[in-house]
């Protein structure tokens, strides 16, 4: 009988992302699978229950086996090998598999939908000049908003739930309140071409939500108090059209422009702190790490917790906690997708030279995401694919592939295992971040989807399309 051979053994040691390890040198066997892993990581972070990571080994994912993952040639048992683990959300999104309803109500093309931050609320923005409001659980309208006299081309829910602000194709800016579907105070006035962009101030740095940040084709930023109705800053830098701006959780205000650049300005004084230069054709989208926590701020829909907004200083502190806990030692990253068919990467607290050059998509680059975890960075281009990139350092994960025509928007799903995209082919695809792979096409709407949102909750997907109407997909 031949003798069984002695599995090779690594020495190995635990990190967390930010480097901190968590255990002294361990001597593992090379065929520890994925799960083994798990039990030990609980093991010494003393985990109540039974936590999900993810492992690295060289930036590459343990899937199976560590020894799958490194190189079997190269394995060297005299190095210490660096596992770095990531924990994983404990709740599942599933998919969305079906079109529970269909939304008419608008009369012309649906430019933007948009969840409540706390997932109650449903707003959308059309051509027909409205703002409508809808009803998540019955499925059903409940407010149509008169007040633009022209196309309504961007929303923006303020991070407590309680208003919406939609800029138009006048230049005009309207806030309204979603649960009587009336205009709050009055029509902020003052760009002199269409609001491209609109930002809220996040709840940690200001539970009143009073401040807006917007965008124009004129060239200028506004941050607008909506009490007042009135302009307190118009940063002016821009030489061309604002294409997307962003309020972050450190006080600074993030915005992209025609003019090729992207430009940082301290939202309190509105001083320039730096300009981010590179791209060599307008750029049209930015992303934050910190989206997603900026956009619910205080509460957490998938646990369910809906805030009571009168204990504003405890709530002003949970949404601390929660943007700290996603930024940890590190600081917020911002990506840029751009008309050059390039992206570039960010430190732009600091540093006005990117972290990566992005490069691959074959057209312009129309939308770019963080997932929610920021662990991955999604892009949708006119190319037709979706491109996939590593959230701390850019590099090129995979394409995703299998829409037909140009991909307008995508969204995370709130555990980030899932993505799902909107298209001028008219479907919406849901894709599996395990695999890599499509898991649901969605068909249904009758032309070009120009919008598409995942719940907060993580329970429905809305999409919005040319064909006039709304739908809203559950699993």
């Amino acid at each position: 009988m031949e003798e069984k051979r002695e599995a090779v053994r690594i020495l190995s040691r635990l990190k967390s992302e930010t480097g901190e390890e968590i255990s002294s040198v361990l001597d593992l066997p090379v065929d520890v699978t994925v799960d083994k892993l798990q039990l030990i990581c609980n093991a010494l972070l003393k985990q109540d229950e039974n936590v999900p990571y993810i492992f690295y080994v060289n930036e590459k994912e343990i899937k199976s086996t560590l020894g799958a993952a490194l190189d079997e040639d190269k394995i060297n048992i005299e190095n210490v090998v660096d596992i770095v683990y990531q924990q994983q959300a404990v709740f599942r999104v599933r998919a969305v598999t079906r079109c529970t309803s269909s939304l008419p109500g608008h009369s012309e093309a649906v430019v933007s939908a948009s969840f409540s931050p706390d997932g109650r609320h449903l707003a959308s923005g059309s051509g027909d000049t409205t703002v409508r409001f809808w009803d998540v659980l019955t499925q059903t309208p409940v407010h149509t908003c008169h007040g633009h006299k022209h196309w309504v081309l961007c929303l923006a829910w303020s991070p407590d739930s309680k208003y919406v602000a939609s800029g138009c194709k006048n230049g005009h800016i309207i806030v309204w309140d979603p649960d009587t579907g009336l205009q709050v105070g009055r029509t902020m006035l003052g760009h002199k071409k269409w609001v491209t962009a609109l930002s809220w101030e996040p709840y940690h740095s200001n539970p009143e939500c009073r401040r807006v940040a917007s965008g124009s084709k004129d060239g200028d930023i506004r941050i607008w108090d909506v009490v007042l109705g009135q302009t307190l800053l118009t940063l002016a830098g821009h030489s061309k059209a604002v294409t997307c701006v962003k309020w972050g959780g450190s006080g600074l205000l993030y915005t992209s422009s025609q003019d090729c650049t992207v430009k940082v300005w301290r939202a309190d004084d509105g001083a320039l702190c730096r300009s981010l230069e590179g791209h060599a054709h307008w750029v049209n989208t930015l992303a934050l790490s910190t989206d997603y926590i900026l956009r619910t701020g205080p509460s957490d829909p998938v646990a369910g917790l809906h805030v009571d907004h009168s204990k504003k200083r405890e709530l002003q502190l949970q949404a601390l906690k929660r943007y700290e806990a996603v930024c940890g030692r590190g600081e917020e990253r911002l990506v840029s997708g751009s008309d050059d068919f390039t992206l570039f990467l960010w430190q732009p607290e600091r540093d006005k030279r990117p972290v990566a050059r992005m490069t691959g998509h074959q057209q312009l680059v129309n939308d770019v995401k963080f997932s929610v975890d920021t662990r991955l960075i999604a892009s949708a281009s006119f190319d037709r694919s979706i491109k996939l990139w590593d959230g701390r350092t850019g590099r090129f994960i995979t394409s995703l592939r299998g829409h037909v025509q140009a991909v307008y928007q995508i969204a995370w799903s709130p555990d980030s295992r899932l993505l799902v995209s909107g298209s001028a082919d008219s479907t919406l695809k849901v894709w599996n971040m395990k695999t890599f792979k499509l898991e649901v096409d969605l068909p249904g709407h009758a032309d070009e989807v120009f919008a598409v949102d995942w719940s907060p909750d993580g329970l429905r997907v809305v999409s919005g399309s040319k064909d006039k109407v709304l739908k809203l997909w559950h699993h």
